[in-house]
């Protein structure tokens, strides 16, 4: 049994960056809190707090004073700020550099939506801690949008910008882009420039994966996809494999695979969310090694 890890899987940029921040942090401080699971993956979340990462909320954050917190890739609302300052908290800022600069472009559209009684858009997860810093930026008033009926929520007689969160899928985004366009259309018999700007803000590191992992499920016999069940990103990416490959697994660790998944002569094929750490693909490539060794044993 042939067994291999796709190459483009594992961490991006923001969450490696954010990661190795907390690990350079925890050598010289006594204690560094995080606000929020530092990453989507459970493992890795306690391999960090094993090393003395603690995790928080924001209404623990309210209680702390005189300390260091981590913020993570996904960025924080200016709310967050002005609390840490209020109780003088040491910020260690580990927002992502993409999601920083969409911060700044969806704070600079607002005020213009402002002065033109307009609406500023975010296709995203509402709740998502990416979104929560975005609709930060607007005093809360952007219309976050997932799902059709969500779009019930904008006015189409005033002018859209529309934005997304940074990890959506871009199929996703431009097929919401078009029922926008269309409903703005019937709304006032045509479209105009100042009626609606749509702006791609989705992270190109993580949607090169989608294309990237299609040419893997399909050359792969099996394909095992190991995320943790919280990542918007692994659940979206996983649909991505089945569509290519019906024998595609979801696992979040080597403890849900399943020998009978496989044949001796499969060529298995690992990836993972960009919340996956390559030492867990590594460990679960280990896992299918030893049940293709079995399989030569049984041979024999």
């Amino acid at each position: 049994m042939e067994v291999t890890i796709d190459k483009n899987s594992g961490y991006c940029f923001g969450v490696e960056f954010a990661i190795k921040m907390a690990e350079d942090e925890m050598e010289v401080s006594d204690k560094l809190y995080c606000l929020g699971d530092i990453v989507h993956n459970d493992m890795e979340v306690k391999r960090l707090t094993d090393k003395g990462l603690v995790v928080i909320d924001r209404d623990q954050l309210q209680e702390l004073s005189d300390c260091k917190v981590l913020i993570r890739a996904h960025g924080e609302p200016p709310e967050t700020y002005r609390m840490a300052i209020e109780n003088n908290i040491e910020l260690i800022d580990a927002s992502c550099p993409v999601v920083l600069k969409l911060q700044h472009r969806v704070k600079t559209a607002f005020d213009k939506m402002e002065r033109e009684d307009g609406q500023i858009v975010i296709y995203g997860k509402k709740g998502h801690a990416e979104v929560i810093g975005l609709t930060g930026q607007t005093l809360e008033k952007a219309i976050v949008v997932m799902e059709d009926k969500d779009l019930d929520l904008i006015d189409y007689s005033k002018p859209v910008t529309l934005f997304s969160q940074t990890t959506k899928s871009t199929k996703g985004f431009y097929a919401l882009k078009d029922k926008i366009e269309e409903r703005i259309r019937a709304a006032k018999g045509e479209l105009n420039e100042i009626d609606f700007n749509a702006n791609d803000s989705i992270c190109r590191q993580v949607s090169n994966r989608e294309p990237q992992l299609q040419r893997f499920s399909q050359e792969n016999d099996v394909v095992i996809f190991v995320s943790g069940k919280k990542s918007s990103n692994g659940k979206a990416l996983f649909q991505v494999c089945l569509a290519e490959n019906p024998r595609s697994y979801f696992v979040e660790n080597e403890t849900e695979i399943d020998p009978t998944w496989f044949s001796p002569h499969d060529k298995v094929g690992i990836c993972g969310a960009t919340s996956t750490p390559m030492w867990l693909m590594e460990q679960v490539m280990r896992h299918i090694m030893s049940i293709g060794e079995s399989f030569v044993l049984e041979e024999k």
